[in-house]
This record gives structure tokens, sequence and C-alpha cells, in this order.
């Protein structure tokens, strides 16, 4: 267990990690528009660079949290990330965005893999404590939201870059003074006892990296995407990018409580069952927001973002329900190297898709998704999350 400073930086980290990754899709048409690019859809590409380092850069990062520690590693994320952001605010070519995006990358692959397991270790309620870590995450998409729309509305997006990231340095060095030193890295100590539940390790993590791959694709399409998606899909919003910002604030607030009763029902229910669940209704808001506009697309918006944020606590919930804490910065660090790799073509998709075909056909994309997630995930066992070691 961690002193309270340590557990709400670490909380804080994910709300940080997320927002300043996500200032970017907020903020691309204002950014666009002052780089002279014609459409805020060939701007897109540009940022698929942060999302790549964000899923590759996890390998080098899990590994040294567990070889040399994840205190260490996290006052780096913290410094790392703030500088990047700064390092953002400073661009003036779309060349120059793609490389500072990218070292915003490396520094936001630090958190998951490190942070998480850091959080969780010696938790009596892993479950809980996973939703309560999601909801802060998710609380950082909501200030990208919110904050960069009313930035960019009275400030110029630049300071929509500046603001976050000198937050995220003053945290890191309030990191370094409150987490205890490690004793030991944690792949010196001694493995605790345990098993797979009738489940092998390669299979099992198979799932984790399909169904990971998948639901963060499903997370880069929407949360790259929702500020146009709602623009296009509601018209007496759309003109005010503050307006906007708070609307999308509010759909991303109220979804990621979602994460606090999944984190509680991880204690108590099936992974498989609850999982298969949170999918089903992904599937039936993504239909029910193709074919809605206004008022009744931002409730399908609202319901398909909740089962979004939803489904994700359940690999962090698998990493520790099977793996044991001297490597699990490791493993979970090869499952986001795979998944975030590969969902960051979510990315790069969603601006061709949208020119190309429209909305309807990237959220058709969104909907075949949800489909492989539902199918790799009946493949596990019906068991329930243990505690933490």
């Amino acid at each position: 267990m961690h002193n309270r400073p340590t557990t709400l930086l670490l909380n804080i980290g994910h709300a940080l990690d997320h927002m300043l990754l996500l200032i970017f899709a907020t903020a691309v048409t204002s950014i666009a528009t002052d780089f002279g690019v014609e459409r805020w859809e060939d701007l897109m590409p540009y940022s698929v660079a942060a999302f790549f380092f964000f899923g590759v850069g996890s390998i080098p990062a899990g590994r040294l949290g567990d070889l040399w520690g994840r205190r260490q590693m996290m006052v780096i994320f913290f410094v790392g990330l703030g500088l990047a952001s700064i390092l953002i605010a400073f661009t003036n070519t779309p060349l120059q965005l793609a490389f500072a995006m990218a070292v915003l990358g490396c520094a936001t692959s630090i958190y998951h893999p490190v942070g998480i397991p850091m959080l969780v270790q010696g938790s009596e309620r892993p479950g809980w404590t996973i939703g309560v870590n999601g909801l802060a995450g998710n609380l950082g998409l909501a200030m990208a939201a919110v904050v960069t729309g009313l930035m960019v509305k009275y400030f110029g997006w630049r300071m929509a870059f500046v603001i976050p990231g000198i937050l995220s340095v003053l945290c890191g060095l309030l990191f370094a003074f409150y987490a205890p030193r490690e004793s030991m890295a944690p792949a010196k100590k001694k493995p605790a006892a345990g098993s797979h539940d009738g489940i092998s390790v390669p299979k099992l993590l198979l799932i984790m990296t399909i169904a990971s791959s998948s639901g963060s694709m499903l997370f880069n399409f929407s949360t790259n995407s929702n500020y146009e998606l709602l623009t296009s899909k509601f018209s007496a919003i759309s003109q005010d990018p503050a307006m906007i910002g708070l609307f999308l604030a509010v759909v991303y607030v109220l979804a990621s409580f979602t994460q606090l009763l999944v984190g509680h029902l991880l204690d108590r229910v099936a992974l498989k069952t609850l999982f298969r669940s949170v999918i089903f209704v992904q599937f039936v808001a993504l239909l029910l927001a193709n074919i809605t506009d206004g008022w009744f697309f931002y409730g399908a918006q609202l319901l398909f973002m909740a089962a979004i944020f939803g489904a994700i606590p359940f690999t962090d919930a698998m990493i520790v329900r099977f793996v044991d804490d001297t490597m699990r910065s490791r493993v979970s660090g090869m499952r986001l190297a795979v998944s975030l790799g590969v969902s960051s073509l979510a990315v790069w998709l969603i601006g061709p898709i949208v020119k190309a075909a429209g909305f309807s056909t990237l959220i058709g994309v969104m909907v075949v998704t949800s489909c492989i997630t539902f199918i790799v995930v009946s493949q596990l066992p019906s068991t329930p999350i243990k505690t933490s070691d």
C-alpha cells in the first residue's frame, strides 16, 4: 500500500497521460488553420507517431520499471510528459509537430506499464483500485475536451499545451518528494505462488493482446473523432468550440464513472461474463449513434463512451489476476506495445475514412471492432479476479 500523496499523484498521472495525448485531437482545427493546412483531416496523420510510440515505448518502459524501479520511472514520466507538451506549443510546421508528438508519445508510454502495477501492488481490492484509476484517466479526457476548448477560444491552441505541461512537471517534483524509495526493484523480489486457473500463459497473452488491441482501436477511434463527430451530428452547437468542448466533457465525466462500477464488480463477478456484457452495450450504442442526430445522437454517444470506458479496466484486471508482481510491468509493456502500436492506426485512419466515406463508415468500422472483441473475450475462463500480491 502507498501513502495518500503517492496514490493521489499516481491517479493524477493517469489523468495527465490521457489529457495531454488528446489535446491535439481537440485543437486540431485551430492548429490546421494556424499552419495553413486547408482541412483538419489532412493534419491528423501527423499525430500518429504519438500513439505509435505510446505503444512501442511500453516495452522498454515496462522492462525498466521491473528491473530498475517504478518510482524512478514515474518521476521521468511526469517531467518528460510536461516538457514534451511544452515543446509542441513551439512548433510551426506539420513536420515539427509530428516530431514533438513523437516525443510526447515516448513520455506517455511510461505510465501504463509502470504506474498501474505500482498502484495495485499490495491492494486488497485490485478491481476497485483499477476502476478508480480508470476514472482518473478518463477525467483527463474530459479535461482535454473542456480545458482545450476554453484555451483555444480565449488564449490560442499553444497555451492549451503549455499550462498542462507545467502542471505535469510540478507533479513530477511532488512525486519525487512524497513517493517512498523502493527497497529493491520488483524483478529482484521472490515471486509469489499462483496458478493460471485453467488457461495457459500463451493463450492468456494472446487473448489480452487481441482484446486490448481492439479495445484500444475503439478508444482511439472515439476519443480522437468525438469532437468533430459531435460537430457534425449536433448542428445546434457546431459553431461554438467552447460549447462543443463542454458537451464532450460532460460525456467523458459521466461515462468515466462506469469504471467505478466495473471496478467494484471485478472483485466479485467473473471476468468473461462482465466483459461480454459491457461489449454488447458498445455494439448497441454504436448502432444507435449511426442512425441518430442532435440530442438523440448525444445520448447514444454518452452510452457508447460509457461502454468503451467501462471496458478499459479488464486487461489490467487480467494482468493482476494471472501475472505475478515481479514481472507485471514487463508483461504489461509487451501487451501494450502490440495493442497500442496496432491501435495507433486508428488515429491515422480517422481522417482518410471520414474524408472518403463520412462518419457513418467510421462508426461502422467501430461496430466491427466491437464484435471482434466480443468473440475473443468469449475464450476466457469464468474466474473472478484475485487479491493483488
